[in-house]
Formats: C-alpha cells, sequence, structure tokens
C-alpha cells in the first residue's frame, strides 16, 4: 500500500464484498441521488504530508497569526473589537479547572442513568438556566450552535402550527437565515421561496408596517423568526411583534447571539415569544476556527413533545432519592425514528457544561452586574465613536454591546483593513463575505464591546478611526 493510500483500511477486494451485499456495481453508484452540480470532479488539490512535516506546517501557519484580545495588555496582540454573533466575554480560570472534575465525565451517554448520574445532572442544570434566561418552561440539550437552533426552530413551528412559510427579519444574522435557508429548501418539497425578508426600520428594528403588511399577504405563515440584539446589536419590539404573529395565527421565534442581554432586557419570554434560540459560546470558551458552539433552545411547555434534541428530567430512585434521567429523546437515532423531530444527534456536552458553570459562577446577581458593566461601556463607545468627523451610529434603537456605525468614506470593507494594519480589529464590516449581500449596508461597520474592554481601549479605537485628524 502507498503512502498516499496509508489512511484507507479497505482492500479492493473489501469493497468489491461489500458492493456485492448492498447490490451496487460501484462506489459512485451509492451516490448517484447526490445531484451531479453537488458532486467533486477532480480530486482535491491537497498535497499529502507525513505528522511531523504537518505539524510544522501548521505551526508555520499558525505563526503568521496576530492573536485577537480584549484589551491591550500583551504586545504583539491586536486589540479586537469582533463581534457579529459570537462576542467573547472573560471567562473564569475555575470554569476550565471544574470541567476537569470526575463528576462531569461519568459515561458520556446518557442512555443509562445507573452510570451518568454526573452527566445526566450537568445537562439538567443546564436546561434550567436557558429556561431562566430566555423566560421560557422548557429547554433541551443541546443544539450545535445558534444558527442550526434557529433552523430547527423553524420546522418546529412548521410542525406546531401545520402551515409552511416563515417572515425572517431583515436584521437576523446572515449566518442564521442561509442555515434556515438551508435547513427548508432541503426538506422534501421545500423551496427557498418558504422564506421572505423583512426589512429593518431607521431604528435597526424589525418595520412593523412592512410585517403586518406580510402578515396580511397569507395565511400560511408558521412563524416570524427575528433576532434581539439584532445582527446591528439592537434590542427588538419582541412584545408588539409576539402580539402581531400570534394575531394572524403563527409564532414568534426569537434569535439570541447574547445572552448576557437578559441581565438587563426583559427575557423573550416573558414578551410573549413561542420558542427562543441562541448561541451561548461567548460565555463558555474562546472563539474558535469554526469550531464547537453551544446553541440554546427554548420553548413554551405546551410544545415540549416538539422540541428537537433530547431533554432531561428529574426523578427519584426506588429509595425516593433524587436522579435524573433522559425523559425525551425523539431523534433519528431511536427506534421510532419516523417520529423523530430532528437528526441532531447529540449535544454539545462539553461547551454546554462550560456555559453552565460559568453561569453558576455568576449568578443571577453577577449576571445583572456583568449586563450593566456591558452597557455602560457600549454606551460609552458609542458616544466617542459618534462625535468623530465624518462617522455616525447608524441606528437610534436601543444597543446591547454591539452597534453599527456609518463609517466616512462609505466603505466599511477599507475602513476595517486601514484599523487591521495598525493592529486594531475595529469591528465587522455588515458586508464582510459571509455576511449582508452587497448594497445593503456597504457603510456600516458593527463594534463589539465586553467587559473585557477598558476606556483606553475605546479611546484608542476612537483615535483610530479618527484617522485623517491623527495623521
Amino acid at each position: 500500500m502507498s503512502n498516499k493510500q496509508r489512511y484507507i483500511p479497505h482492500t479492493d477486494d473489501d469493497v468489491k464484498r461489500m458492493l456485492g451485499v448492498v447490490g451496487k456495481p460501484t462506489v459512485d453508484s451509492l451516490f448517484a441521488h447526490i445531484p451531479a452540480r453537488l458532486r467533486a470532479t477532480r480530486p482535491l488539490d491537497i498535497e499529502p504530508l507525513d505528522e511531523n512535516s504537518l505539524i510544522k506546517h501548521l505551526g508555520e501557519m499558525g505563526g503568521r497569526s496576530r492573536p485577537a484580545i480584549g484589551s491591550t495588555f500583551r504586545d504583539g496582540a491586536a486589540l479586537s473589537f469582533l463581534g457579529a454573533g459570537v462576542t467573547p466575554h472573560a471567562i473564569p480560570s475555575a470554569v476550565d479547572m471544574l470541567l476537569q472534575r470526575s463528576e462531569w465525565y461519568t459515561s458520556y451517554t446518557p442512555y443509562q442513568p445507573e452510570i451518568s448520574q454526573g452527566t445526566l445532572q450537568a445537562i439538567f442544570e443546564f436546561q434550567t438556566m436557558v429556561c431562566e434566561i430566555y423566560g421560557l418552561g422548557v429547554a433541551n440539550a443541546s443544539m450545535y450552535d445558534g444558527a442550526s437552533a434557529a433552523a430547527e426552530a423553524v420546522l418546529m413551528a412548521r410542525r406546531v402550527t401545520g402551515r409552511r412559510h416563515a417572515l425572517v427579519a431583515g436584521a437576523l444574522h446572515p449566518h442564521y437565515e442561509q442555515t434556515i435557508d438551508s435547513y427548508v429548501a432541503g426538506e422534501e418539497s421545500g423551496s427557498h421561496e418558504d422564506l421572505a425578508e423583512i426589512r429593518w426600520g431607521d431604528d435597526g428594528r424589525v418595520a412593523l408596517k412592512v410585517l403586518a403588511e406580510a402578515l396580511a399577504k397569507s395565511d400560511d405563515v408558521a412563524c416570524v423568526v427575528i433576532q434581539t440584539p439584532n445582527f446591528f446589536g439592537v434590542v427588538e419590539d419582541v412584545k408588539a411583534l409576539a402580539e402581531m404573529a400570534h394575531a394572524r395565527g403563527a409564532l414568534l421565534v426569537v434569535a439570541n447571539t447574547e445572552p448576557v442581554a437578559f441581565g438587563v432586557v426583559q427575557s423573550p419570554g416573558a414578551l410573549g415569544a413561542d420558542i427562543v434560540v441562541g448561541e451561548g459560546l461567548g460565555l463558555a470558551i474562546p472563539p474558535t476556527m469554526g469550531g464547537p458552539g453551544v446553541g440554546l433552545f427554548a420553548a413554551k411547555a405546551e410544545y415540549t413533545r416538539q422540541l428537537p434534541g433530547r431533554l432531561v428530567g428529574e426523578t427519584v430512585d426506588k429509595e425516593g432519592k433524587r436522579g435524573y434521567v433522559l425523559t425525551l429523546a425523539t431523534r433519528e437515532q431511536h427506534i421510532r425514528r419516523e417520529k423523530a423531530t430532528s437528526n441532531i444527534c447529540t449535544n454539545q456536552g462539553l461547551i454546554a457544561l462550560a456555559f453552565t458553570i460559568h453561569m453558576s459562577l455568576l449568578g443571577r446577581r453577577g449576571l445583572v452586574e456583568l449586563a450593566q458593566l456591558n452597557l455602560a461601556k457600549t454606551e460609552y463607545a458609542k458616544s466617542v465613536i459618534g462625535k468623530i468627523n465624518g462617522f455616525s451610529v447608524a441606528f437610534n434603537g436601543p444597543t446591547f454591546n454591539e452597534f453599527a456605525v456609518r463609517v466616512r468614506g462609505g466603505d466599511a470593507n477599507t475602513t476595517v483593513a486601514k484599523l487591521a494594519d495598525q493592529g486594531i480589529y475595529a469591528g465587522v464590516a455588515a458586508t464582510a463575505p459571509g455576511m449582508l449581500p452587497k448594497g445593503k449596508g456597504d457603510d456600516l461597520m458593527i463594534i463589539a464591546v465586553t467587559e473585557r474592554h477598558s476606556k483606553a481601549d475605546i479611546d484608542k479605537l476612537a483615535s483610530a478611526l479618527d484617522w485623517e485628524q491623527t495623521s
């Protein structure tokens, strides 16, 4: 066997015997149902490397990167105001230490409660915290990330209502909208036309008049999907949106990429939301290169049996002692797979546990204080950047943690690139690759400010943005 085949465990004879069992003439015939346009037509242009060479190559790539930190305390690191869906917070060292305690790494699979009490309790506590943060009766544990959780919420709304279409806020994070579109269009008889986008108004919120007109056009709207704080950091009027959706028989799905906001903002569930989903990564681990997230998913208790994923419950054993069990798991792995609500086949256990430990360390009062600190720092940043000639805060709606500014010159991508050359990641251009399409906010830059930033950090960003004055 050659070096290029060293990781392929099956011989040609093995493959031939397996194909004979399944009744297929070739390996390609196994994938004939996949449209040709989605299949690779040539080998991937990847040079095979031995282990030592690969490690060296990856090290060289890493050496070209400049680490992004929230505060200027390390030479050579870039001052970062990046967010746009994954806003990092200061994570106590205790989180990593507690993750290593043996209580939490009992048997990985929670199907056997007699040997998985640590895992099951961790999941139960996670669910409880998500319910409290989002103000709803039931939460699962957990989804892959916020984007897939949002897509699962739309599918759930379709099951609950028996309707098909979804109205999606234009200020929903673009990655969430793209994921929802992929899920919906990928269903049997699904279509991209099952989604319609509702633009934002001058305040950065959903344009209520436009939403009302869209709801009035059809009796087949399953849900309205919004985000708060939204892609621009603006806090939506959830109560008004819930009332509008419910009046037309639709559910309100609320996405949220910043759970800290609900230390100072009323929870979506208390304001009428039916399903709330989000991303807890920023409170669990530092951002990674496309690595794991932790999808948060909560809903009204009446929709429990329509939840995707798994649900852990509390009970007592035959001796009356408290214990935890896997109460509900309508997943594709199980024997009633035709009744499955989702094909999410695992929860992000480690990241969910890190999120839970951090929230436990904060407590209710700590979450409120953290939220107040974030709000104060963000408001200061808005005030100083809004005074720079040629810059302005884009929307007058209330914001939390993130806010959008209109940049001098009208090209946010250029502004971002100029400051990166100075060692400052100033924010995310709204039309950066993978974000909003060109023409929908070319001059908008989204800046994230958290407790990790000092007043000096914010002043340094403001001075750098005003490059004409300082040059």
